[in-house]
């Protein structure tokens, strides 16, 4: 019984210090997937306000979740995993088409995937990174997908793509000599320390792409126009403001439906990058 007692008692003081809630089954903790696109501890640091506000206005459970990689965190997504999901414009589509997801908003930046090299080093030109090595996010990241299209567009030959799980290890192999250039997204460059961020440059970047996007679970169809005006309160909040102001988000706005569909070529290769692993 003491064993017991002690144990509760660390799981509590364990959550306590995290500021999770201990989902008991009889609890229907809500879920939100966050796509990994920086590592698991910023995830949950970025997203806490939201997970706070949105546990007082539900009146229950609210959990921050993430995958190891962009494609685990797709396979959980068309497992139906996520209450609501906020990622990347090409994961959107494909858990719109497959898997039922309604989408409801983006952020006003414009996402933008971006090249990086050592800002002394000698790549200048597309043909400089032949042979060499190339370091990405998973398979299933845009900032990969499109680094991949871009390399091939460019005849860059005989690239090795070596992939890793969060973006800051890109720009650290990449300063580390481990890789010629990183592909990751402008805004994650852009929230380097200064100190790292002033030892790269931009290569290449793309043109604006659908950023993260927020898609509600199609079991919660009833609860759209509530958990949505919900997201549009919580923007008008302090903490949102902040939130929006440090990672340079500027706000929500609406999502065009045709957006999502121009990122079909990029989805269909998420498809591809998930029957491989089965």
């Amino acid at each position: 019984m003491r064993f017991k007692f002690l144990l509760g008692f660390s799981i509590a003081l364990l959550s306590g210090i995290f500021n999770m809630p201990v989902a008991a089954e009889n609890q229907a903790a809500f879920r939100i997937g966050i796509a990994p696109h920086t590592s698991a501890r910023v995830i949950v640091e970025m997203y806490q306000p939201l997970r706070i506000y949105l546990e007082n206005a539900l009146g229950r459970p609210v959990e921050i979740v993430t995958a190891g990689d962009f494609t685990e965190f797709a396979r959980r997504g068309l497992q139906q995993q996520y209450d609501l999901s906020v990622t990347t414009g090409h994961q959107a589509r494909l858990f719109e088409a497959d898997a039922g997801y309604l989408p409801l908003m983006t952020y006003k930046t414009d996402f933008k995937a971006v090249f990086l090299v050592a800002s002394n080093s000698s790549y200048h030109e597309p043909r400089d990174l032949a042979n060499s090595t190339v370091i990405g996010l998973s398979p299933s990241s845009l900032v990969t997908i499109w680094g991949q299209h871009w390399l091939h567009r460019n005849a860059v030959a005989n690239v090795n793509i070596r992939y890793v799980s969060a973006s800051d290890s890109v720009a650290q192999l990449v300063l580390n000599g481990e890789g010629a250039a990183g592909m990751t997204s402008l805004a994650n460059y852009q929230n380097l320390q200064p100190a790292v961020r002033d030892r790269l440059r931009i290569l290449n970047e793309s043109l604006p792409l659908v950023g993260r996007v927020y898609l509600l679970n199609k079991r919660h169809a009833a609860m759209k126009e509530r958990i949505n005006s919900l997201l549009w309160a919580f923007a008008e909040t302090p903490e949102a403001q902040q939130y929006f102001q440090k990672y340079k988000l500027v706000g929500y706005r609406k999502l065009d439906s045709r957006e999502l569909v121009e990122m079909t070529p990029y989805a269909n290769e998420v498809r591809q990058a998930l029957k491989q692993i089965k």
